[in-house]
């Protein structure tokens, strides 16, 4: 890890406005880190964003995931996320178990995330009955069900679009507060419009503001969604974040995509810097 252009980038951040972080989760190549590189990005974001809220991601082999959820608050989390579960012939029960033996090692309250079939949202909704579950990243893109969910939760927990800016607009019309974004490394000011607008109920200028962002997010999806980081990592280079390349098994672009993305870009940052410019003449 570069901790020197991640503690700048955490901080530029924070700076911009955004107040909840998930280092280390999906786009941060979650699969391809060490316990210690995993700490490693929560104790530096919790020092360089320390009004923010940071969610440490846990998942893997259940002793990974015991090892950082029992570290996690000592490196500065505030809660924990727990990510999808890649392994085979995954039940609810399964899941259940598996949440409950992480818990059982902090006292940190927890974040699922959803992308799949299992956990169901039957899961989800018993998984409330425990205090210490608050809230879901909600990541497949079924809004009747995400939305005959949400109300059979009667106000418990916290549901979030986990689709980023291409989903949100349509999870908060359905009752979510906000979505998770991966573009918002490359354009936090345009997405904390974005959000700002839709919650106000603004749904013109959100929706402008959407359909700037949202070519970054469909790039990301294209395959089978296997650019997702190489796109945002090769893209970060633009702002000059060379964060270096994605760790194998993740997609190695090409000079075409390279060209591709750079011109995909070229209106979306020069908007981020004219709305830059404009906060700081305020």
């Amino acid at each position: 890890m570069n901790a020197a252009l991640q503690a700048a980038h955490v901080a530029e951040m924070a700076s911009a406005g955004v107040r909840v972080f998930l280092p280390g989760a999906g786009t941060s190549e979650f699969h391809n880190l060490t316990i210690d590189e995993n700490l490693d990005s929560v104790r530096l974001t919790r020092e360089h964003a320390p009004e923010a809220v940071v969610c440490a991601a846990v998942g893997g082999p259940i002793g990974t995931a015991v090892a950082v959820a029992e570290r996690a608050g000592d490196a500065g989390a505030d809660a924990l996320l727990f990510m999808p579960l890649t392994h085979p012939y995954l039940s609810d029960s399964g899941v259940l178990d598996y949440v409950n033996e992480v818990l059982r090692h902090t006292s940190l309250p927890a974040v699922l995330y959803k992308n799949a079939p299992i956990p169901s949202d039957r899961l989800l909704l018993k998984l409330l009955d425990n205090p210490r579950i608050i809230g879901f990243k909600y990541a497949v893109n079924d809004l009747a069900a995400f939305q005959d969910t949400i109300d059979a939760a009667a106000g418990r927990g916290v549901w979030i679009c986990g689709s980023a800016e291409r989903h949100a607009p349509y999870y908060m019309l359905a009752g979510s507060p906000g979505y998770t974004s991966g573009a918002g490394n490359l354009c936090p000011r345009l997405t904390l419009a974005m959000h700002a607008a839709l919650a106000r109920g603004d749904w013109s200028e959100g929706m402008r503001l959407q359909r700037l962002i949202a070519p970054i997010e469909a790039y990301r999806a294209r395959d089978g969604s296997s650019y997702n980081i190489s796109m945002l990592k090769y893209a970060m280079t633009r702002v000059d974040k060379d964060f270096g390349p994605p760790r194998p098994p993740q997609r190695q672009l090409t000079p075409d995509d390279c060209r591709e993305i750079d011109r995909l870009l070229e209106p979306i940052l020069s908007a981020e810097m004219n709305l830059a410019e404009f906060r700081a003449m305020r």
